[in-house]
């Protein structure tokens, strides 16, 4: 691989496991780039400070515009909303909505990362993935989010080794853009039979991930945690502990680790106690966002009712 100012090679992949991201730079990072414009004293120390929100996709009400959903999400106290890109709800009307109604977009999914991988072993369709990427940054910027929400690549594509040096590349050829507009490329942790053993225990450490992350070697890098995906590997709050300044938002659903089968919000096995108590060790101030089954407005009224219970 040809290594450039905005790329890893081999040997600086492999000892990235011990640097800590963003430590050159002296910087802790909080919930979001808002959040930590927030003077620290409207923060107490101890108490995060979550902001609840949902897919784009969970709105299932057909007959109305977008900008009734965004007053539909605002009805129920839902505190924003976050888009996919590319594709998607039209950027322009959402933008216009957001704006009509003071609810934000606070961010996007990149929404081709499954099918079009920053791991594929094919050059072509990396690239291409990188340029999808950059699509989503674009559409972040201008609809005033924080950050894009990327699944970087798959197991299956090969060896851990080629999966993260595939897909650090195009993140990092991704970055000047990232940072121009400020935006944040968020890595999630999903099933996809990378940084984890996907049939392993349920007791598996967080230090691939923390690796993989660390090896992009900048503060527009970090962890959008998705707290029930985790269940399945091991306990939630002792990644997040693990993970600690790297997790910039989380996504929030539920597993039963012991039926091996998803949960409503709150009804799993995900130990939300904890969870709540390491946030708040971290002084958590930014997004959670639920990824579950969507709905109606009785289904999103359920889904806000569940958030407020594990979260506070």
């Amino acid at each position: 691989m040809k290594t450039t100012a905005c790329s890893l090679d081999r040997r600086s992949f492999l000892k990235s496991a011990t640097l800590v991201a963003g430590a050159a730079l002296g910087t802790r990072w909080t919930g979001s780039v808002q959040a930590a414009d927030a003077p620290a004293s409207s923060v107490p120390a101890g108490r995060p400070t979550i902001f609840k929100s949902v897919k784009w996709g969970m709105i299932n009400e057909p007959d109305l515009s977008v900008e009734d959903k965004f007053r539909l999400l605002q009805d129920l106290g839902f505190d924003g909303a976050e888009l996919d890109s590319p594709g998607g709800v039209d950027k322009a009307a959402a933008i216009a909505a957001s704006q009509k109604t003071g609810l934000p977009i606070h961010g996007v999914v990149d929404s081709t990362h499954w099918g079009v991988r920053l791991s594929d072993p094919d050059a072509a369709v990396r690239e291409k993935g990188r340029r999808d990427l950059e699509t989503a940054i674009r559409d972040s910027h201008a609809c005033g989010g924080s950050a894009v929400l990327l699944v970087p690549g798959h197991g299956k594509d090969g060896t851990h080794e080629e999966v993260a040096t595939r897909s650090l590349e195009q993140i990092q050829n991704a970055l000047p853009l990232a940072a121009k507009l400020g935006i944040r490329i968020l890595i999630e942790n999903v099933w996809n039979q990378f940084c984890y053993q996907h049939d392993g225990p349920g007791d598996q450490s967080a230090d691939q991930l923390i690796a993989f992350i660390d090896a992009a070697q900048s503060p527009w890098v970090g962890s959008y945690f998705d707290i029930g995906n985790h269940r399945k590997y091991a306990t939630p709050s002792k990644w997040i502990r693990q993970l600690g300044h790297r997790i910039i938002k989380v996504d929030v659903k539920d597993f039963n680790h012991e039926t091996n089968k998803w949960a409503e919000i709150g009804e799993g096995t995900v130990d939300w106690d904890n969870v709540r108590a390491e946030l708040g060790r971290l002084n958590y101030c930014g997004w959670a966002t639920a990824e579950v089954g969507g709905g109606d407005r009785k289904r999103l009224a359920t889904i806000k009712a569940q958030m407020d219970r594990v979260l506070g």
